[in-house]
């Protein structure tokens, strides 16, 4: 350390400086950091393709010709995704911070401790299905196919757990043929405790048919204090949904896509497919929103990346949950119009104003 002794104190000051720089440099561009960026994602057209296949397809009997209608290339209800850059260094995060177009949050709240990527990434795609599987629900529902009975909820340790599914279609018990509710409780108006009811479902088989099954279940004691006493209890909170005489299958199932919030779009594609014209009238429509099965829309995360996203590939129109128009206010891309919805009639009733050349609700 001679050497560094006979400089001046100058020197010295500048020496110690430029360790310290090349030390930040190689920090900054090799060591990561506990945040990812958030940034617009894909974007995909629901009444197009996905590697080639249609996002929908239909099987079965019934199927209304609307189906085969050829939409233009104007024609788009686009969902919207956000990208996830994980494993950042220092300056990679500064870099997209400094773009304009990303976001940075603590990496917890999107990998939250204690779970591996692969268990987020598969929470994520049952979300997806979920929302798929809720998308064609409200689908169907506003569209008024009729209402058949679903197993629905199966409470843990019940007399049908690991037995029923809650996705199969509720036919009879012990013969006895069931269409609602109030037949299922009829059903079991004289059945005990301890008995053995056959309960015969439909339930949904590989390739999208479905297969008559006939189940045995040993029927439990209502745990319900207010329920009344000495009726066998199956232990289901039972659904009514719609049925159509046809399966929709989304080519989207097998992408890597996860998470909720395209199920407004999902279901908005489905009412487009399955009925004739034209929802969006040749208008370019993006947005984003979860949806239940009655028709509910629900706020989301990274309202501002998808609204980037939509933009970025030509979207003019933007749906927005009513939760999340607070936050899509902050920043609107120049030339997005955005509309504000709550409910599913929300968007088909600001569809047609579109289409009749009048100004929906914004946010």
């Amino acid at each position: 350390m001679s050497w560094f002794k006979s400089l001046s104190v100058r020197g010295r000051t500048l020496s110690i400086g430029l360790v310290l720089t090349g030390v930040l440099v190689v920090a900054g561009s090799t060591v990561s950091i506990p945040y990812v960026a958030l940034g617009p994602g894909v974007t995909i057209n629901t009444l197009g393709t996905y590697d080639g296949a249609p996002i929908y397809t239909f099987a079965g009997e019934d199927i209304p010709p609307a189906v085969n209608e050829n939409f233009g290339d104007g024609s788009h209800l686009n969902m919207t995704t956000v990208s996830v850059t994980d494993g950042m260094t220092l300056f990679g995060a500064l870099g997209l911070w400094a773009s304009g177009n990303s976001a940075l949050v603590p990496r917890e709240e999107v990998y939250p401790p204690g779970q591996t990527t692969e268990q987020v990434k598969e929470e994520n795609a049952k979300s997806f299905k979920e929302s798929q599987n809720s998308s064609e629900i409200a689908a169907l529902t506003y569209l008024k196919y009729p209402q058949v009975i679903y197993v629905g909820t199966i409470a843990d340790n019940s007399p049908s757990y690991d037995v029923l599914d809650p996705q199969d279609q509720v036919v009879a018990v012990d013969g006895v043929q069931v269409a609602d509710s109030a037949a299922l409780q009829a059903a079991l108006a004289n059945t005990t405790p301890g008995q053995v009811v056959t309960v015969t479902v439909l339930r949904a088989a590989p390739g999208g048919s479905a297969a008559q099954k006939d189940l045995k279940v040993t029927l439990g004691k209502n745990p319900d204090p207010a329920a009344e006493s000495g009726r066998g209890f199956l232990g289901i909170v039972p659904q009514m949904r719609p049925v159509a005489p046809f399966t929709i299958s989304n080519s989207l199932a097998k992408s890597d896509i996860g998470g909720p919030s395209a199920g407004l779009m999902f279901t908005l594609g489905i009412i487009d497919r399955l009925t004739s014209g034209d929802l969006t009238s040749g208008h370019y429509i993006a947005g984003t929103g979860t949806i239940d099965t009655s028709g509910v829309v629900g706020p989301i995360g990274g309202i501002l990346m998808k609204m980037i996203a939509a933009k970025d590939v030509g979207a003019t129109i933007f749906l927005v949950p009513a939760d999340n128009c607070t936050e899509a206010l902050t920043r609107v891309p120049s030339g997005l119009q955005l509309v504000k919805v709550a409910k599913l009639t929300d968007a088909t009733t600001a569809l047609d104003l579109i289409s009749k050349g009048e100004t929906p609700p914004g946010c």
